[in-house]
């Protein structure tokens, strides 16, 4: 059983996206806020980001949001959260949410999303942690990856040990109750990435 006390949030940072998303990012702030999981996210107040952040806020929880200098101003970093650090590169960023977090969820999101969720499938592929990676497919939004996914154990570039890199749950509802039901990592240390 994995005992979550922060979860990192990878999401998009773009405004123009459906509402199902959004109320997706707003719902799971709110669970995080109410059961006392500190987020850890991207830093942003916009897109996503800033919906998940907000609602976590509001339901009285603890937010720590890291952004590198550079997208402090493009991102418009969010200075209502409870701590943000600006750091000075995406390698910092990601190396300090990894450090941060005891899980990591993906919601909906782009380019950057898809790198960072990328990067800890891959570290976890290699043995530099163990932590609960949940994909949450709303409204089948991550169907396409989740097919690239099969393609590359189907083409034999990944072995069908991949599948259990990452699980999937369909809803927000279902995250903390699958969290809850993962095994604890076994491998943790933040000096084994640096």
């Amino acid at each position: 059983m994995t005992v979550v006390r922060s979860l990192c949030v990878y999401c998009g940072s773009a405004d123009r996206v459906d509402e199902i998303y959004r109320a997706a990012a707003r719902r799971l702030g709110t669970l995080l806020g109410e059961n006392r999981i500190e987020l850890v996210y991207g830093g942003g107040r916009v897109g996503l980001m800033g919906v998940v952040a907000d609602a976590a806020l509001a339901a009285g929880g603890r937010v720590v949001g890291i952004i590198p200098a550079h997208l402090h101003e493009r991102e418009v970093g969010h200075h209502g959260v409870s701590v943000l650090e600006v750091v000075d590169s995406m390698h910092e960023r990601k190396r300090r949410m990894f450090g941060r977090a005891d899980a990591f969820a993906v919601l909906p999101g782009g380019m950057g999303t898809l790198d960072e969720t990328f990067e800890m499938i891959t570290w976890r592929q290699l043995g530099l942690h163990d932590k609960p990676i949940i994909i949450v497919n709303v409204q089948g939004y991550w169907a396409p990856l989740l097919g690239m996914f099969d393609h590359l154990i189907a083409a034999g570039f990944a072995a069908p040990a991949a599948r259990r890199l990452f699980s999937v749950v369909g809803n927000v509802e279902d995250l903390l109750p699958a969290l809850a039901s993962a095994p604890a990592p076994r491998v943790a240390a933040e000096s084994d990435l640096v």
